[in-house]
């Protein structure tokens, strides 16, 4: 894509901001901004993976990949606002789920070791954990505030906190889980994934692009269990306090 052309996307914005001033929705400051961050963001992101790329450092892409986590446990930690600790256990089960893909990956010698293909993939694995654990929190709180009569008799009959919180623990996972299955069944039919559209348009074979994607989708699946899973045994806890109470007015 030439530069000129890069610029005439900008009419895409434009016409965003004139929606906004149309209907009065005052978005505007925020649209200018936004696109502005991106715009500078994703040419530094490209400056620093070309080096990386060139490199092949092994800390550098260590570096960067838990940068991609640190930025993701905090972000998804705004969903979990008042539990303490809670950040960095949402770092633990990304990391741990980041670990798990990328020892098969490499292990069974799925992708090669270099990092144009470990970055991009670890990104998009990391960003669906990070969407992942922020369904997650945000279903426990849902769940606990509506199941406190439930949990507060069972801890009454002499339940634990994992006996007691149980039943919204999965409720939890799987409510997090289900936009993943959902893009499952419906990926290559409704929608055509970024990654596979990208490498068409860069030329690739489609029946390449689309094995790559294959391997997305799945690892997205298991990323989106594992994430869940993890996080919720390292937080359930933080519901209660050391009195087995529930945390009902700093989970809001």
């Amino acid at each position: 894509m030439s530069g000129l052309a890069l610029t005439f996307t900008l009419i895409f914005v434009f016409i965003t901001v004139l929606v906004s001033m149309r209907q009065k929705l005052g978005l505007e400051k925020d649209i200018m901004i936004g696109t502005i961050r991106a715009a500078v963001q994703l040419l530094l992101v490209g400056y620093v993976l070309q080096f990386v790329f060139r490199t092949e450092n092994l800390f550098l892409i260590i570096f960067i990949i838990v940068m991609m986590i640190a930025v993701a446990a905090w972000n998804a930690g705004q969903r979990g606002s008042g539990l303490r600790g809670i950040r960095w256990r949402i770092a633990l089960s990304i990391g741990a789920t980041e670990a798990l893909i990328m020892l098969l990956l490499l292990g069974l010698g799925i992708i090669e070791p270099a990092s144009q293909y470990i970055i991009p993939i670890s990104g998009m694995s990391i960003g669906n954990a990070m969407v992942v654990a922020g369904l997650f929190l945000n279903g426990m709180k849902q769940d606990v505030l509506a199941s406190k009569g439930e949990i507060e008799a069972l801890l009454a009959l002499g339940a634990n906190a994992r006996q007691a919180i149980q039943q919204c623990l999965k409720r939890a996972v799987k409510a997090s889980m289900i936009p993943t299955i959902d893009g499952m069944k419906t990926v290559g039919i409704v929608q055509l994934p970024g990654m596979m559209t990208g490498m068409i348009i860069a030329g690739a074979d489609p029946l390449e692009a689309v094995r790559y994607q294959i391997l997305i989708v799945f690892a997205f699946t298991s990323s989106a269990a594992v994430t869940s899973i993890i996080l919720g045994l390292l937080s359930y806890r933080l519901w209660f306090t050391k009195e087995l109470q529930l945390r009902l007015q700093d989970s809001r």
